[in-house]
């Protein structure tokens, strides 16, 4: 087992990597917690112990869990069990239950404890790392949310095995990303080690910036156009396949604004290449659509926005010309 900080003051948490981890849940949760609310979803086919009376909370599969109704049922379910601020919240499942359980624990009662449990890989390296949580609008990702950060993350390892090939492979969607964020050859360590290197790349990001002011919004590169595509629908893609279109895509920005060459981006292709991960957008999905989304993006603070590669690493670019933006896109067609 592995254990890295979340260093945040007061703030701060452990992030405990590896098989069989899950099983320490009644260690983590504040002794004085007198019952734990477990959110999950019927699909997820790990059971958690809390030492504490629980009650479970079944919310829907997939994204379409995402929503402020779904977050007013939570709710209204913890309202009536007598839920109060002196018990906890444990989210057990992907990013999508990680997500939403996190934002039902920073807004029930202003405010209560929560650990997550995430099962999925993409949850494990990224979404349940950090304090972000929210829910979608029509109208783009996760737009309402808060920063609210976990007492604890346990990553098992073990809930890895029973995975999809296709959910495995969304997660290393993310898991690419941090090749280009420091953490070099990833595709070389053992899977525990490999998640815990990704943890802790995330870690030390979000020590350094908890509230997306600055430099974290680099955990979102290759993310603007993933979310374009995710908006749109009416494709087979998971979120990490759409995010590793997204790296290309955002790779092949930067080449045509000069930050980057030919090289780097075949730099980008091969790692995605190893993975098995896609690098075409889909011939469906039209330009000028996905194009008119960026501008809903969470990063967007002046213009056309992305995070791109450069001579000085990953970093948020803003004012990008459209005509780029679109030159860009046939690229990965």
């Amino acid at each position: 087992m592995k254990t890295i900080e979340v260093g945040l003051g007061d703030r701060s948490y452990n992030v405990h990597v590896g098989q069989g981890v899950r099983g320490m849940l009644a260690e983590v949760i504040p002794d004085e917690a007198r019952r734990v609310a477990v959110i999950t979803q019927e699909s997820i086919p790990w059971a958690v112990d809390p030492g504490v009376e629980q009650l479970e909370v079944i919310v829907p599969p997939g994204e379409a869990a995402k929503t402020m109704a779904t977050v007013e049922s939570v709710c209204r379910r913890l309202a009536e069990w007598g839920c109060t601020r002196g018990d906890v919240i444990v989210a057990v499942g992907g990013g999508v239950v990680t997500d939403l359980a996190g934002f039902v624990a920073a807004v029930y009662h202003r405010g209560i404890r929560f650990v997550s449990v995430p099962t999925t890989l993409l949850a494990q390296v990224d979404a349940a790392i950090g304090g972000k949580t929210g829910v979608n609008l029509p109208e783009g990702k996760n737009l309402v949310g808060a920063f609210w950060q976990p007492s604890a993350v346990l990553c098992d390892t073990d809930t890895l095995d029973t995975l999809p090939p296709r959910e495995f492979l969304s997660g290393t969607g993310e898991v690419a990303k941090y090749h280009f964020l420091g953490g070099g050859a990833l595709d070389q360590l053992d899977l525990s080690d490999r998640v815990a290197a990704c943890v802790q790349l995330k870690a030390d990001v979000v020590a350094a910036d908890e509230r997306e002011t600055g430099s974290r919004a680099v955990l979102n590169y290759g993310h603007t156009l993933a979310h374009a595509i995710e908006i749109v629908g009416g494709y087979d893609l998971r979120h990490g396949e759409a995010v590793s279109i997204g790296l290309v895509y955002a790779a092949e920005v930067a080449r045509l604004l000069g930050r980057i060459d030919v090289q780097r981006v075949g730099e980008h292709r091969q790692v995605l290449e190893a993975y098995g991960l896609p690098s075409a957008l889909p011939e469906a999905l039209e330009s000028e659509e996905l194009l008119n989304l960026f501008a809903h993006d969470k990063k967007a603070i002046d213009g056309l926005t992305m995070v791109l590669d450069g001579p000085l690493g990953v970093e948020t670019v803003v004012g990008i010309d459209r005509a780029v933006l679109l030159q860009a896109m046939s690229t990965v067609r």
